[in-house]
């Protein structure tokens, strides 16, 4: 198509083409659906009681001490640890900022409505499938393409400065289920298997969800 027949874009829509590239009504559909997701995954976990995943020993622990809920205490952390991206540079994109609001709210609206279970095969069995879940979210939503969540730019930019990224992930990990359990978060041996088994689960289900790039 001849350049004058092309139409123009306006501030606004470059803006956004910059933000989301094509294809982007998948990349969207894909985030929102993998940061919903993540929520359930998580608050499967938690209603398993068996232990959480680690981000949320350390949000459950928050809870039990300040009387919010775990979700808003998800979004209140993703929310100061994108402060520490300043000094790591790291930069955001759409997806990082969904991630901090969305996740948390997912995991509150689950929780209302899931039951409780009391049975160990039933508790076990929120175990598994919270953790499958989790699993399918992180490819979902990584692989939109459209900026890592919050913990995740920590890690990077933690691996930036000299550390690998193993190292960067064990030590955040540690450290946040250590402050958690202090706090009097639940970790147990669903907080191992799931920390055993997300990063084989992940490393699945992101090549299989990555949206490719339109040239």
């Amino acid at each position: 198509m001849p350049r004058s027949l092309q139409p123009r874009r306006t501030p606004v829509s470059s803006l956004l083409a910059r933000l989301v590239p094509a294809p982007r009504p998948r990349r969207l559909a894909q985030l929102l659906v993998g940061l919903h997701l993540y929520g359930v995954g998580g608050a499967l976990l938690l209603a398993a009681d068996l232990g959480a995943m680690p981000w949320d020993v350390l949000h459950q622990g928050l809870a039990e001490r300040t009387g919010l809920s775990v979700g808003t205490w998800s979004v209140i952390v993703g929310a100061l640890l994108m402060l520490l991206w300043i000094p790591l540079r790291q930069r955001p994109g759409p997806g990082t900022v969904s991630n901090v609001v969305l996740v948390g709210l997912s995991v509150d609206l689950t929780l209302l409505w899931l039951p409780d279970p009391h049975a160990l095969a039933l508790r076990i069995a929120y175990l598994a499938a919270g953790t499958l879940v989790t699993g399918a979210a992180t490819g979902c939503y990584i692989g939109a393409r459209l900026g890592p969540g919050p913990r995740d730019g920590l890690m990077t930019g933690l691996a930036e400065r000299g550390l690998s990224i193993r190292a960067a992930r064990t030590a955040i990990e540690v450290a946040v289920v250590a402050a958690g359990m202090l706090l009097g978060g639940t970790a147990g041996v669903g907080t191992v298997a799931f920390a055993l088994a997300i990063g084989p689960l992940a490393q699945v289900c992101i090549p299989r969800m990555q949206v490719p790039e339109r040239k």
